[in-house]
């Protein structure tokens, strides 16, 4: 009896185990579509973000098709890749790549006043994960227009502020050269006015008090980045 009780058993759990996968299973591949689309909205905001354009979700799409007037995809060495979309290049992939092989996205903003920015896409490693971002710049090609960050596991209050725009507005006006050196921006640590002691205004902000680490891995990856895109910005530039 406890024999045939235990087989019963045994069928029961295998069975709805068996079950189970096969409604989590459903139910991911009808979820699929949806989240893709939901991190295509996102991209879009971020995006448009970095130029200082707002929008909610269901304004994200028409805004990001009227706005965003090119997709630029180029190598490291700055010429002009074809049959490439900027827009769908995971640069994760990307930089796992040799840099020969290595294909870098970039957008074209065009705003109401006529003004153009060019928007590069960034990614780096912060204290407990992943950091992202874009950042935009004017037409001379080395003045930031805008900028935008993103995280997946930074700690609440200190590192995860980096999304804030009371950071985020520190790099408007900030340039990356000096002279025709590539200095990217420096973030000093020791918070709110380190960057004015430092005599670093032009090329610095502030670090968040407490998320050193993360901004740290913020600055590394905006210097990490733009150097892949200096053939094209050293291109582009006002001289």
């Amino acid at each position: 009896m406890n024999t045939n009780s235990n087989i019963y058993t045994f069928i029961y759990a295998s069975v709805l185990v068996v079950v189970v996968a096969a409604l989590l299973s459903f139910t991911a591949i009808k979820l699929q579509p949806i989240q893709e689309q939901n991190i295509r909205i996102e991209k879009m905001q971020n995006i448009l973000s970095s130029v200082g354009i707002e929008s909610s979700v269901e304004q994200a799409e028409e805004m990001f098709n009227k706005f965003i007037t090119k997709d630029i995809v180029i190598n490291t060495k700055a010429d002009k890749v074809e049959g490439q979309k900027a827009f769908d290049l995971n640069l994760k992939k990307e930089y796992k790549k040799s840099e020969e092989t290595r294909f870098l996205p970039a957008f074209e903003a065009t705003l109401d006043d006529g003004s153009k920015k060019i928007i590069i896409p960034l990614l780096g490693k912060g204290l407990w994960g992943p950091v992202w971002g874009y950042v935009s710049f004017n037409e001379d090609f080395n003045t930031i227009y805008g900028a935008t960050f993103d995280h997946k596991s930074e700690t609440p209050g200190l590192g995860a502020d980096i999304n804030k725009s009371w950071f985020e507005d520190q790099f408007k006006g900030k340039t990356i050269f000096d002279g025709e050196k590539l200095t990217s921006i420096t973030i000093h640590k020791g918070g709110k006015g380190a960057a004015a002691i430092a005599n670093n205004t032009e090329h610095g902000v502030d670090a968040i008090s407490g998320g050193t680490i993360t901004c740290k891995g913020v600055e590394e990856m905006i210097k990490d980045c733009l150097l892949n895109y200096e053939p094209y910005l050293n291109n582009n530039r006002s001289k």
